[in-house]
C-alpha cells in the first residue's frame, strides 16, 4: 500500500477495472439510440449506468456515471436518424435527463446512509472489543484477599482488577482502619488535629495546665 493510499481503499487497477462495466453498458446504449429514429425515449436505458454506478467503492463515480449518460443523451439526439415531432422528442430527451439524474441523487443518499450506519456499526464493534468486563467466579484468599489467576498465581486485587477491566485505583484510608491504625490522631468519628490539643490548653478551666 502506497503513502498515499487511504486505508480500506481499493488499489488504482482495482478501481479501473470496476467502471469498465458501467462504461461498456454505457456505449451499447449509445450505439442503440443513435441507430433509433428521434422520438424514442432513448435516453432513459442510460439509468441502468447511474444504478450500475452505485457498486463501486470509488467516491465520485456516481456524478461522473450521470455526467457521460446526460452527454450522450444529449449527443444521441444530434447523431440520431430524425422521427417525430421536435417538442415530443425534446420531451422525450428531457425527461431522460432527469430520470438519470435523479437517480444518481438518490443513489448518492442512499450510499452516504449505508457508509454511515456501517461506520457506527464499526465503531461499536471496536468498543466491545476494547471493553473488559469481569464474569464468572473469582478465587479469592479469605484472609489476604489475593485473587488466583488462571496461570494459579496469586495476585493482589487491585492489580488482577487493574489487569482484566478498565478500572484504575486511587488510595485512601477508611475511618475504622484509620482509628486502628493511628488511634493516638483519632477521636471517636474525626481525626485528632494538633490545634485541638492547643486550643484544649488555652480554653476555660485549663489554667492549671499552664507553666
Amino acid at each position: 500500500m502506497s503513502e498515499n493510499e487511504q486505508p480500506g481503499s481499493q488499489p488504482t487497477g482495482t478501481g479501473v477495472r470496476s467502471l469498465l462495466p458501467g462504461l461498456a453498458l454505457a456505449i451499447v446504449i449509445f450505439l442503440i439510440d443513435i441507430q433509433i429514429p428521434l422520438g424514442v425515449a432513448g435516453g432513459v436505458p442510460y439509468i441502468a449506468v447511474v444504478l450500475l454506478a452505485q457498486w463501486s467503492s470509488r467516491k465520485n463515480v456516481l456524478f461522473h456515471a450521470a455526467l457521460l449518460s446526460s452527454l450522450l443523451t444529449v449527443l444521441g439526439f444530434f447523431l440520431s436518424p430524425p422521427g417525430g415531432e421536435l417538442w415530443k422528442v425534446l420531451t422525450n430527451r428531457g425527461l431522460a435527463l432527469f430520470a438519470i439524474w435523479v437517480t444518481a441523487v438518490l443513489s448518492q443518499q442512499r450510499r452516504v446512509i449505508e457508509e454511515k450506519r456501517e461506520k457506527a456499526v464499526r465503531e461499536r464493534q471496536e468498543a466491545q472489543a476494547q471493553l473488559k468486563i469481569l464474569r464468572g467466579f473469582l478465587p479469592i484468599c479469605a484472609s489476604c484477599k489475593k485473587i488466583r489467576d488462571d496461570k494459579g498465581a496469586w495476585n493482589q486485587i487491585e492489580a488482577y482488577i487493574r489487569d482484566h477491566s478498565e478500572a484504575e485505583f486511587s488510595h485512601g484510608i477508611c475511618p475504622d482502619c484509620a482509628e486502628r491504625l493511628y488511634p493516638e490522631f483519632y477521636r471517636k468519628g474525626q481525626v485528632k488535629r494538633p490545634e485541638d490539643d492547643r486550643a484544649a490548653m488555652t480554653g476555660p478551666g485549663s489554667r492549671h495546665l499552664r507553666p
